[in-house]
């Protein structure tokens, strides 16, 4: 099949790159990249969604957890930025 794609400069570059890095035609070199994307795009696995399971800290003596800055100030002292 032929037709026009218009490429961004940074893929024409790399495509280029890789044209001359192996010695195959600019075609050969977009249809080899295509097939491997189009490929991985097909084996990537659905996997369960990330959950974050709340679990009780308890709490530490002279630790404020309600003010962030001041809890890190407490831990990593006045120059924690």
């Amino acid at each position: 099949m032929r037709t026009t794609l218009t490429l961004d400069d940074d893929i024409a570059a790399k495509l280029n790159a890789e044209v001359r890095r192996s010695g195959k035609s600019f075609k050969d070199v977009v249809n080899e990249f295509l097939r491997i994307g189009l490929n991985a795009r097909q084996e990537l696995k659905t996997s369960e969604p990330f959950k974050v399971r709340a679990r009780k800290l308890g709490t530490h003596h002279g630790l404020n957890y309600d003010n962030i800055g001041e809890l890190l100030e407490q831990i990593e002292g006045p120059r924690h930025k």
